[in-house]
């Protein structure tokens, strides 16, 4: 700034410098020569004060609000870098309580699919005794059934001869008789009609 000042300075006096040759032929007074040297004493009084003024007072603030400047610059970088560093840091735990979260949800998963297919299995299990157990009770019934069936056939065979003949011939028949007939033809027979 102090160098501006003094080019500045050198410009113009040799402007005036050149103007002065100008100036005795009836010009402007300040290009008179006989005026320079107070001229110049002011000018040179002029730019010492303004030159202390400003090293003294103004330029200590300019350099002060720089450096002041300057150490709020070199303040913000660090805190942003510092804020930049912990945002990092909360973005790495998160993606570390998220992958967690996804391995636990997976476990939870697959532990409640394991329970729910032993269930499923017991129960399955469960039904197939059932059912097991209620087929034997109807195979054990069957044979029953099937054991029990040529005797009551044989007693509804017999009632049946027995309540035809009466009906027909009016005779009463001896249901001994009669069972011996139906017996005789139930063995004759047998394989063939009681073939279950």
């Amino acid at each position: 700034m102090f160098k501006k000042i003094i080019f500045y300075n050198l410009i113009i006096q040799l402007v005036t410098l050149s103007f002065s040759q100008s100036a005795e032929s009836g010009g402007m007074p300040q290009l008179n020569p006989e005026f320079w040297f107070s001229q110049i004493f002011w000018l040179i009084l002029t730019f010492s004060i303004l030159f202390i003024v400003l090293s003294k007072f103004i330029l200590p603030k300019i350099s002060e609000n720089l450096e002041s400047r300057k150490s709020k610059i070199l303040e913000n970088i660090q805190l942003a870098e510092k804020q930049r560093e912990e945002s990092e840091n909360k973005i790495n735990e998160f993606e570390k309580i998220v992958s967690e979260s996804k391995n636990e949800a997976k476990k939870y998963i697959n532990e409640a699919r394991q329970k729910i297919l032993s269930d499923i299995n017991k129960k399955k299990d469960d039904l197939e005794k059932e059912i097991n157990e209620e087929i034997k009770v109807a195979e054990k019934e069957i044979k029953d059934l099937k054991n029990k069936a040529p005797e009551k056939i044989n007693k509804i065979a017999i009632e049946t001869s027995a309540s035809l003949i009466r009906q027909l011939v009016n005779v009463e028949v001896n249901n001994s008789n009669l069972s011996a007939i139906v017996d005789d033809v139930y063995k004759k027979n047998k394989d063939k009609y009681y073939d279950f």
